[in-house]
């Protein structure tokens, strides 16, 4: 069997950053469950810029290779309020398994709520000044390998986000697949073998 990934939305998250990481993630063949955290309950979900998005099913503490939280400031901040989700987190954690967050995600979440808190990471440049400066890396993406934590910038890096998920739960070669099905403007050339 395959990764299986849960991708988290809420009311408010930025549709970029999910779709663009649900796409290549499913093309690299993988299992993507998205998951809604609105507290209603509700699968439908208002993202961002009013893209209807529709998730699987509400969040449940399930096991999963890996979790991603994309951005979008009131998703990020719904993603605060959701004790489930910082359980589900802490758990992946400890269970050594990859979290990724995008965006306006490592700050609003993972800082606020100390999680992972010895980890450097990235995150939205406007919010940036929430990550402690001896952590905060200001690069597209980055990986601590030590935390098992991947973070990125906002929507312009969802690909770069998602193909590193890719390449860090299959390796590269599988990464360099699904490059090469996109038109980058820079062609595969960091994902060739």
């Amino acid at each position: 069997m395959d990764k299986t990934i849960l991708l988290c939305l809420a009311d408010g998250s930025e549709e970029t950053e999910a779709v663009t990481t649900f796409d290549l993630l499913v093309r690299a063949g993988f299992q993507v469950r998205a998951a809604s955290v609105n507290g209603d309950g509700g699968l439908t979900i208002a993202g961002s810029r009013g893209v209807r998005l529709l998730a699987d099913a509400p969040l449940a503490d399930e096991p999963y290779d890996a979790m991603v939280l994309p951005g979008g400031m009131q998703g990020a901040e719904c993603f605060q309020r959701s004790p489930l989700l910082m359980a589900c987190v802490r758990r992946m954690h400890l269970d050594g398994k990859l979290v990724a967050a995008i965006c306006a995600a490592p700050a609003l979440v993972l800082q606020h709520h100390q999680l992972l808190s010895q980890a450097n990471m990235t995150g939205f440049p406007a919010l940036k000044h929430r990550i402690p400066a001896e952590r905060c890396v200001d690069q597209r993406v980055v990986y601590d390998a030590r935390h098992r934590l991947l973070t990125s910038q906002g929507p312009g890096t969802a690909i770069d986000f998602a193909l590193k998920i890719i390449e860090l739960l299959a390796g590269r070669p599988r990464a360099a697949a699904v490059a090469a099905q996109l038109v980058l403007p820079q062609g595969i050339d960091s994902y060739q073998d």
